[in-house]
């Protein structure tokens, strides 16, 4: 396939700036060919020995990174300043592009990380936007109802394609890339996603550095599935074409530990899951209700979850309750005002105008939302003697007795 002139390389720059970041020949070889079609690695190859050192740097062989400049002086840019588009409490709320803002932030700033990002990228794009704002076509096109069922409006992941999946892909590993730079070492990191695509989240994040820790299951029943054959449930009334979903997995992750746990958690607080009590660890499965009409009312985003949820898992992200939550994808600020209510600094970025004045209300709304801090009742083991006695404790008002002093 020939290409016109200057293609390649407007491709290859387009690319490396957006990734901020070093990456093999390989790698931004198909990045380039998924932008522009099939073109020759010895193409991208040569272009990138033609202009290294002017324009880009070799990390090592084979390994390049976009060389950032001010101007003709050559000269590295300096850090550019974000102003917060407003601050709650101990929360900081930016309106930015989240890899523009994690690019001029300070290596090892952040202590841990609680986001929801974009599952699929394109449902949240303009024009898909548009698209279930006038409930029809697109990705979040669902028929009203059949089988009985009226239903709501959902993105469906299954219409993605290899070109979608491998840009997928390219997002969360440029994610998990900034992420390495700006978590300390051993912070945490919780990604929210779906079953479908939770395994192309989680293999980005860990080519990118991080180091996997497994799964949060949050028992809930959002997303559909369940249904007969579309247009032929009559004819077979015992099949389901897709398991009903009942939970949502949260990818855990984290920045390597430099040494020991020990060591991490005397130098930078992190290192572990802050427990639940003296006898009851942080656990990977946690039961979760839809979120509330109520909580919709004050913070009408598409994808917002509960604040009981998120309080859950922002506390049990900082071990020893110090640091900075980070959420990259902050939408509404449902996660700041989660960090708010427990008394922890947050930041949140989010880059759609709407989101951010919805936030503006939201945070402070939601940081008052219901019980400050849900862990010593609500998250109880439904069956042990000590869960009951909690929630019984609760019912009539008289406070559980805490062991541990991280819940005080």
């Amino acid at each position: 396939m020939t290409h016109a002139p200057g293609n390649i390389r407007d491709s290859i720059i387009r690319y490396m700036t957006e990734l901020r970041s070093d990456a093999t020949v390989g790698e931004i070889h198909a990045a380039v060919s998924r932008q522009i079609g099939e073109v020759a690695a010895s193409s991208v190859r040569s272009y990138l020995n033609l202009n290294t050192p002017e324009h880009f740097e070799r990390i090592r062989r084979g390994r390049y990174r976009l060389k950032v400049c001010d101007g003709a002086a050559g000269k590295p840019t300096g850090e550019v300043t974000f102003l917060p588009a407003f601050q709650n409490g101990k929360a900081r709320f930016y309106q930015a592009d989240c890899f523009e803002w994690l690019a001029h932030q300070k290596p090892n700033s952040v202590h841990a990380v609680v986001t929801d990002p974009p599952y699929g990228l394109i449902e949240y794009s303009a024009a898909e936007q548009k698209k279930l704002v006038q409930g029809k076509g697109g990705v979040w096109r669902i028929p009203p109802s059949f089988d009985g069922h009226q239903r709501a409006p959902l993105p469906r992941f299954t219409v993605l394609d290899s070109d979608d999946l491998a840009a997928l892909y390219d997002f969360f590993k440029r994610l998990g890339t900034q992420l390495m730079r700006v978590t300390v070492p051993a912070g945490n990191i919780l990604v929210a996603s779906n079953p479908l695509l939770s395994h192309v989240v989680a293999s980005a994040l860990v080519d990118s550095g991080l180091e996997l820790r497994g799964y949060l299951a949050r028992l809930v029943m959002t997303m559909r599935g369940g249904d007969r054959p579309k247009n032929a449930h009559l004819e077979f009334p015992d099949v389901s074409v897709i398991p009903r979903s009942m939970w949502e997995p949260w990818v855990v992750l984290r920045r390597p530990v430099e040494g020991r746990v020990a060591d991490n958690l005397r130098q930078w607080k992190t290192g572990g899951f802050r427990r639940i009590s003296d006898d009851q660890p942080f656990g990977d499965v946690i039961k979760s209700a839809p979120t509330s009409k109520a909580e919709r009312a004050l913070a009408p985003h598409p994808s917002l979850k509960p604040q009981a949820f998120l309080r859950h898992i922002v506390r049990g992200a900082l071990p020893l309750g110090e640091g900075v939550i980070l959420d990259p994808f902050a939408g509404s600020g449902s996660t700041l005002a989660a960090a708010n209510a427990l008394g922890l600094h947050s930041v949140g970025v989010e880059s759609d105008p709407r989101y951010v004045k919805m936030a503006t209300s939201a945070v402070p709304a939601l940081s008052s939302f219901g019980a400050v801090n849900p862990v010593a009742t609500e998250f109880e083991d439904a069956g042990t003697v000590k869960g009951r006695r909690a929630r019984s404790e609760s019912a009539t008002g008289v406070a559980p007795k805490v062991r541990n002093r991280h819940l005080a």
